[in-house]
């Protein structure tokens, strides 16, 4: 009797694989437009947050793209051979978010810049703790299910834009309804704080399964 499971096995990893590249294309997309919009709104306003949120979203592209370029190979062994390098983006990108976003925040925080009210980005960050979470499952039960700690690393990155989307949120509202400028610097930090974290996971690969 002919045995159907790797055939099965084999069409399971080619649909997780599906699954996954249509996550960080989705990922991609919506964070280039997040990114124009909350640097331009960010700047506007001199908003540490803001302008880092929008960082944030250009390094998830560049993370994204990574992985999208990992799993633009349709051999298995191809793709585990990209992983190591996949990762190593993925956690560089971590770094360079938080030691921009302690810049900014250390700046801010000096007094050389004051954070003015930002209406645009409460609504879009609010629109993205929407959005992330979705996308941020769906690609980490996949990576999960295909063994693939770079596509896990990366939803961590998606999931993380959701983390930061809460904390963008308050420090903004608390700036624009009782102008507590502070509250923009600490909400970076504590971005920064997240980032250098799951940048330390991805670099030693632990985020598989």
């Amino acid at each position: 009797m002919p045995d159907t499971n790797p055939p099965a096995d084999a069409e399971r990893r080619a649909r997780l694989a599906r699954i996954i590249r249509w996550c960080v294309a989705a990922t991609i997309s919506y964070n280039v437009i997040e990114a124009v919009i909350a640097i331009g709104a960010g700047q506007a306003a001199d908003s540490a947050a803001l302008i880092s949120f929008g960082l944030d979203s250009a390094i998830e592209v560049s993370s994204a793209a990574a992985l999208a370029w990992q799993f633009s190979a349709r051999d298995p062994e191809v793709r585990e051979q990209r992983e190591h390098l996949a990762l190593r983006i993925i956690a560089g990108s971590f770094f360079a978010l938080a030691a921009y976003v302690l810049a900014e925040s250390a700046l801010a925080l000096a007094g050389f810049r004051q954070a003015e009210e930002s209406f645009v980005g409460i609504i879009l960050a609010a629109l993205s703790l929407l959005i992330m979470p979705v996308l941020s499952y769906a690609q980490r039960r996949a990576g999960r299910q295909l063994g693939s700690a770079s596509a896990v690393a990366d939803s961590k990155q998606t999931l993380l834009c959701t983390y930061m989307s809460g904390f963008l949120l308050v420090g903004l509202g608390l700036n624009a309804w009782l102008g507590w400028v502070w509250a923009d610097s600490l909400a970076a930090l504590i971005i920064a704080a997240i980032a250098v974290s799951e940048g330390v996971e991805a670099w030693r690969g632990d985020d598989c399964c």
